[in-house]
């Protein structure tokens, strides 16, 4: 299968989607349990949200599951939230924290070690790959990293989740302007809560990329799934209304920090 789907833009901005895919090999899905082959987890249909909103923007979409391996995770393993309830870099269990694998089926160290090199490896070259190159047509690239994610999770979370999760690892991985815009976006939008670097600052995609000093500004958003899907539960329908009147927001965002562009140069 292809691992990721990717098109070219001439935008300063990249949209990357790690975890969108639902693509898992047959052996794979075998050694899932029923839980998991629900792939409840996946960030449904944030590609959908997006698609169109902003002319000549690069996408980047893997297209394997994050039961797969998580795209969004940093290949050594490394937590990104020490101390917090998390899923790894091979799920163990799904957001509720029960099992996703079938009784002694769980990935092996080798299992690991080969999804790295044959699924996350892959896309990130190409990820990076893109940063590079719309980075030396600009002088500048802007990673917006584009997640979802159910609004009540207690085994990560209390109580619901904003709708707008606007993560820049405390300001460390973009340029304050990007990072302000951004918010004030979400915070103008109404009828919907947002929050900056609450429970998700951002994840290891854009802590990895975010480099402000060489150019590269990454930014992550995670939506609460409340905000566009008709439930949170299956088969996760995306309510047509709902993302409508979600998108008018996105764009927003999106044209906003694509104008900044040329002023991080100088």
């Amino acid at each position: 299968m292809a691992l990721f789907e990717l098109h070219q833009g001439t935008s300063p901005v990249i949209l990357a989607f790690p975890h969108t895919g639902t693509d898992v090999p047959a052996d794979i899905r075998e050694r899932l349990n029923d839980n998991g082959r629900i792939l409840a987890d996946t960030d449904w249909h944030i590609e959908r949200l997006y698609d169109g909103l902003l002319p000549n923007v690069t996408t980047v979409r893997a297209t394997f599951h994050r039961y797969v391996i998580d795209a969004n995770r940093d290949p050594a393993g490394v937590s990104l939230y020490p101390g917090q309830n998390t899923t790894g870099l091979v799920p163990e269990t799904d957001f509720d924290g029960k099992p996703i694998w079938k009784d002694g089926e769980a990935p092996t160290e080798a299992d690991i070690a080969y999804r790295l090199a044959n699924f996350h490896a892959p896309y990130h070259a190409a990820l990076a790959a893109e940063i590079e190159r719309v980075k030396a047509i600009h002088g500048v690239a802007i990673l917006y990293d584009c997640h979802s994610i159910r609004s009540l999770i207690p085994f990560l979370f209390e109580g619901r989740l904003p709708d707008f999760n606007v993560g820049t690892d405390m300001g460390r991985t973009c340029a304050k302007e990007i990072e302000t815009a951004t918010f004030e976006a979400c915070a103008k939008a109404e009828g919907y809560t947002s929050i900056l670097n609450g429970r998700f600052k951002g994840g290891w995609t854009t802590r990895h990329y975010g480099k402000p000093e060489t150019g590269v500004h990454a930014i992550q958003m995670e939506l609460a799934q409340v905000s566009h899907l008709s439930t949170e539960a299956p088969p996760f329908d995306l309510d047509e209304e709902k993302a409508a009147r979600l998108r008018i927001h996105l764009k927003d965002i999106l044209q906003r920090i694509e104008a900044l562009a040329s002023t991080l140069t100088r």
